[in-house]
């Protein structure tokens, strides 16, 4: 698919998104002339929520390294006080905005993957998001997301109401290039009212209905997600918050879906980085909680796999702004009922520095997405990743 290609289709989506929608849904289903032959897997009764942490998340403000004195050193003024640190053990802890996250690291339900990265690390953010979506080497392009291909490869089932939902982004992300994705981009007006196919379908330009794929699709999922649905959990106030009921609406009505991709923006912190990411985190931390209350509630906890993702780090060193620049590896989380909680990947080498003062990666990101491909749904990643990464231990049978 070329550069032309896919800018149209991205216009055809972000149009289907910004109409005029009772109930803010639009669906933004992907640009393939044809389709394989449907089949069940099932491993997509399992569900995959990503977190995207917009901007690129500072990791070593997400766990600290408290014991490291090389991180007081680089950040003597970004740095948290040992004090202030929720401990995970004896050598690192979150930062205080996500206690709220220690009651699923005590029940050993949160995994938390250390040094998440890859090979010659591109610093821009257009580039970088692009090869966390398409699972690519930093030196190739490919014009699919990773599950996109994952689901030409393994198709969801045909009644389930899309492959995957993408909430509070115009962007498709790992759904780019052919998934049957809607997209819910006001999450906050999300429930009020019922959506109308009508709308969708009349939208729809010749060119359009050709990436909406067919006009069943649309009457399938907004048929589906008109179901109504009380859930007792309480979420917190706030885009994020508003995206994590949504999603948990969603994902109630809906007879099936395979992905959601949830985006929490404003991780970029390149000047007063304290108050920034302590506010984000605090949204992260609520939110998540009360996904996991909600997915509880909709037993589908023990069936949920949540991963965050952003497209890369920050640097160790502060800046003269009170922030970080761009860098490299990262901390990330997994989530869930199934999931091996603990410390994985490597603590970060503060002493080891690349030239241009970043850190080297400890787990390959593709590594998340092989064990997510293989451990969670059941399918060879070889094909869709292009080579085969060691998975992680972060599974319970």
């Amino acid at each position: 698919m070329n550069e032309e290609r896919r800018r149209f289709i991205r216009a055809g989506a972000h149009a289907l998104v910004t109409m005029p929608i009772a109930g803010a849904i639009a669906g933004a289903i992907g640009g393939c002339a044809s389709a394989p032959a449907a089949t069940t897997s099932a491993g997509y009764a399992r569900l995959l929520i990503l977190v995207e942490l917009k901007g690129g998340n500072d990791g070593l403000n997400t766990l600290v390294p408290f014991t490291d004195p090389a991180y007081y050193r680089l950040r003597p003024k970004l740095g948290i006080a040992r004090d202030a640190v929720v401990p995970l053990s004896d050598r690192c802890g979150l930062h205080p905005a996500l206690q709220p996250l220690l009651a699923l690291w005590k029940r050993q339900e949160l995994a938390v993957l250390q040094g998440v990265g890859y090979p010659a690390p591109n610093l821009s953010h257009f580039r970088s998001i692009e090869i966390w979506d398409t699972a690519s080497r930093s030196d190739q392009y490919l014009p699919t997301g990773w599950l996109t291909r994952t689901f030409a490869a393994t198709p969801p089932p045909r009644d389930y109401a899309a492959d995957g939902f993408v909430i509070g982004s115009y962007d498709l992300g790992p759904l780019d290039g052919g998934a049957r994705a809607v997209t819910i981009a006001d999450a906050a007006r999300f429930g009020d009212r019922a959506p109308s196919t009508n709308a969708l379908a009349r939208a729809g330009t010749p060119a359009l209905e050709h990436i909406l794929r067919t006009e069943s699709d649309i009457v399938r999922a907004a048929a589906q997600l008109r179901n109504n649905v009380t859930l007792a959990t309480r979420f917190p106030e706030g885009a994020f918050g508003n995206a994590v009921r949504t999603a948990c609406n969603a994902i109630a009505r809906a007879k099936g879906v395979a992905v959601v991709r949830l985006t929490l923006n404003g991780y970029d912190t390149h000047a007063d980085q304290a108050p920034t990411q302590a506010r984000l985190h605090a949204e992260l931390a609520d939110g998540l909680v009360a996904l996991v209350q909600g997915l509880t509630e909709l037993r589908r906890w023990d069936d949920t796999l949540i991963l965050t993702y952003a497209e890369f780090g920050r640097r160790p060193r502060e800046n003269l702004s009170g922030g970080t620049d761009h860098g490299t590896a990262s901390v990330h989380f997994a989530l869930g009922g199934r999931v091996a909680g603990g410390l994985y990947g490597a603590e970060p080498g503060l002493a080891r520095l690349s030239v241009d003062g970043n850190l080297a990666p400890a787990i390959d990101f593709r590594s998340v997405y092989a064990t997510a491909l293989e451990r969670w749904w059941g399918l060879d990643s070889h094909g869709v990743l292009g080579g085969r990464f060691e998975t992680l231990p972060i599974m319970r049978a």
